[in-house]
């Protein structure tokens, strides 16, 4: 049974970023959709976000608290100021508290490798307990996200237990990607208010010799969450755990993976205003139109008869390129066009930019980010390619079924979970999946792929059936809702 509006349900959401005022990758996506899918289901939710220097406190209308202001956080014996400024996400109910600390967070980079980067979100965590003190505000939940909030559910049972307005407090974790996790040097303990010795080997605190923050969450927090069921599983064994499988699957009973959902207003073929021509399943051949304007975009000669395979990623070791690279030129023999948007790893971006050089005719790259070409790829590509190593939800083979563009995906994580194999699920299927992480077995994929989408029959059932899944946000809330009231304290 969903709750009524302004019910007992209130819900705390913590985290490091969050769209539309700061991105850097998928968690400000999530954090920017799932508390207003929260609040549509009856909950009433108060977002906090450190205020970043990239933050523009004038676009989006955000005001000081007079009330907030000059409050003091102690760390390792240093006195450190902090005030609080209050906006709303995307002008509806869900009300957005940003921690204002110029010397931890007037800089270039949300994240940094500077030495106290450690500091800086501890102070962002006493920061959001000491908030929520002086709004006296009795919250229900605290949902926590990775690594940079995870030390809140420690400070709930070790240093805030005595005030009574967190006695009842859920405590939630959820886990983005395990690969992160706030390893810092012993000395990091004692900032965090520990003492060094806490950080003994097989202690909640320890990792490899390290203070883990993430560690520490898992630890503490009341549930934890992820964001894929096949990536909860993974992640309880040595090959996906990074080293905390046997911590997590010691809290299994509290652990669940939460499909992560997309946001249907931006990600939206019917409205979506970044391509040339909206459609629909019944509209489906106004779709060639994206396709003949993303080759223009990108000057790749349309072609018909030729597929076009598109690649929107982070260029890094978790996404696969390492097995993409070896057959690349076995790819561009077929009868494919491909265009790739993306940026990171140096090496990466400078093969695709040799791929590009030596296939002009049948090869783009775009190395950076350009969210109108990224719709653009999603729109216009015949086939989207995600050979992750290892993926905890993924995003854009979402989006791709979500415009009929067919994913070809690695079955790990979230996208075993979304994509069904046209030959493992001939009535559901949905796309292409493979198994093994191997060059050969990506070239094979590509190789099933292109020979489906060649059967136009069999094509069209692939995508209605695509195009008909919801992977809209409220399913997702409302799965976060039923562990949110199966965790509750009365």
């Amino acid at each position: 049974m969903l709750m009524r509006r302004n019910s007992f349900m209130n819900v705390c959401y913590v985290t490091s970023e969050c769209f539309p005022f700061v991105k850097t990758g998928g968690l400000a996506d999530v954090s920017g959709s799932l508390p207003l899918a929260l609040s549509g289901l009856g909950c009433h939710v108060k977002l906090f976000l450190p205020l970043y220097k990239s933050i523009n406190k004038g676009y989006h209308k955000l005001k000081q608290i007079p009330e907030l202001d000059k409050i003091q956080v102690e760390i390792s014996g240093k006195k450190y100021f902090f005030k609080v400024w209050y906006g709303k996400l995307k002008d509806l109910l869900v009300e957005v508290y940003f921690i204002d600390c110029p010397e931890f967070f007037d800089r270039e980079q949300v994240y940094t490798n500077d030495p106290d980067e450690d500091k800086r979100f501890i102070l962002f965590q006493h920061a959001v307990l000491m908030t929520l003190q002086k709004l006296k505000w009795h919250v229900n939940v605290i949902h926590c996200n990775d690594w940079q909030t995870s030390l809140i559910p420690v400070y709930l049972k070790k240093q805030y237990s005595m005030d009574k307005l967190f006695s009842k407090v859920t405590s939630l974790l959820t886990i983005h990607n395990l690969a992160y996790q706030g390893d810092f040097p012993n000395e990091s303990s004692v900032n965090a208010g520990f003492l060094i010795e806490n950080v003994k080997y097989g202690s909640p605190f320890e990792f490899y010799g390290k203070f883990n923050f993430l560690k520490a969450g898992i630890s503490f927090a009341d549930v934890i969450t992820t964001v894929s069921p096949t990536y909860a599983s993974e992640t309880q064994t040595p090959e996906f755990g990074c080293g905390l499988d046997s911590v997590l699957s010691e809290r299994k009973s509290d652990y669940f993976g939460i499909l992560n959902g997309i946001d249907t207003d931006v990600w939206n073929p019917e409205k979506d205003s970044e391509i040339l021509a909206n459609y629909n399943f019944e509209t489906f051949n106004r779709k060639k139109l994206n396709k003949v304007r993303l080759l223009k975009e990108v000057n790749l000669f349309y072609d018909e008869s030729k597929f076009v395979i598109g690649i929107v990623s982070r260029l890094d070791y978790q996404k696969g390129f390492d097995i993409l690279f070896p057959v690349l030129e076995d790819i561009l023999k077929l009868n494919v066009q491909m265009v790739v948007l993306g940026k990171g790893d140096s090496e990466y971006e400078q093969t695709l930019k040799n791929i590009s050089e030596k296939y002009p005719d049948k090869f783009y790259s775009y190395i950076g980010y350009d969210n109108k070409l990224s719709h653009l790829i999603t729109s216009g590509s015949d086939l989207f390619l995600m050979p992750s190593r290892y993926e905890p939800c993924g995003l854009n083979q979402m989006y791709s079924l979500n415009y009929g563009t067919i994913p070809i995906v690695r079955k790990t994580g979230g996208l075993a979970d979304t994509v069904k194999d046209v030959d493992e699920y001939p009535s559901e299927a949905n796309g292409i999946s493979f198994e093994e992480y191997e060059p050969e077995e990506l070239l094979q994929a590509i190789k099933r792929a292109i020979e489906l989408i060649s059967n136009s029959e069999l094509r069209m059932n692939i995508i209605k059936k695509g195009m008909s899944e919801d992977f809209s946000w409220t399913h997702s809330a409302q799965e976060y809702l039923k562990i949110y009231q199966k965790y509750l304290k009365h």
